[in-house]
């Protein structure tokens, strides 16, 4: 069942809760802690992030375009199919998230940490990695992804298994 959600949550802690299916457009969740929370097939579109707590929750299929995610932590979340289209991830930490088949087009992943991260099939085009950490970040049969990009990242540690 979809419900439409209040638009400010700052600093709450909706830690382990099942917010799944539900609408979070342009809801202010800044320094909330949403750790191991399920926000699978959510909402979440002009969502602001910003310095929220993500750790190990469930994204998968999520709606997160242009959703601010700047200086937030998804260490170990899983954002499987997600759309991350236009999305701010400059700074988070998304070590060892799962990022498999996402759409990541446009994407600012600047100074991201995504060491262990898992990016195999996902959709990279106009996606920018200036200054990502990359160390053992798993890519292979991406979409629109060039060749000199391709060794741009694997000069800083990423592995490419296609």
């Amino acid at each position: 069942m979809t419900r439409l959600i209040k638009r400010d949550f700052v600093g709450i802690d909706l830690s382990g809760e099942d917010l799944s299916y539900d609408i979070f457009t342009h809801a202010d969740l800044r320094y909330t802690d949403l750790r191991g929370t399920n926000l699978r097939n959510t909402n979440l579109s002009g969502a602001d992030f910003r310095y929220a707590d993500l750790r190990g929750a469930n994204l998968s299929d999520a709606d997160l375009r242009s959703a601010n995610l700047r200086s937030a932590n998804l260490s170990g979340a899983n954002l499987r199919y997600a759309d991350l289209k236009d999305a701010n991830l400059s700074g988070a930490n998304l070590r060892y998230a799962d990022l498999k088949d996402a759409n990541l087009s446009g994407t600012d992943l600047r100074v991201t940490l995504l060491s262990g991260a898992d990016l195999r099939y996902s959709y990279l085009e106009d996606a920018n990695f200036s200054g990502a950490y990359l160390e053992k970040a798993r890519l292979g049969n991406n979409y629109w992804f060039n060749k000199e990009l391709k060794l741009n990242l694997l000069n800083r540690g990423a592995r490419f298994e296609d």
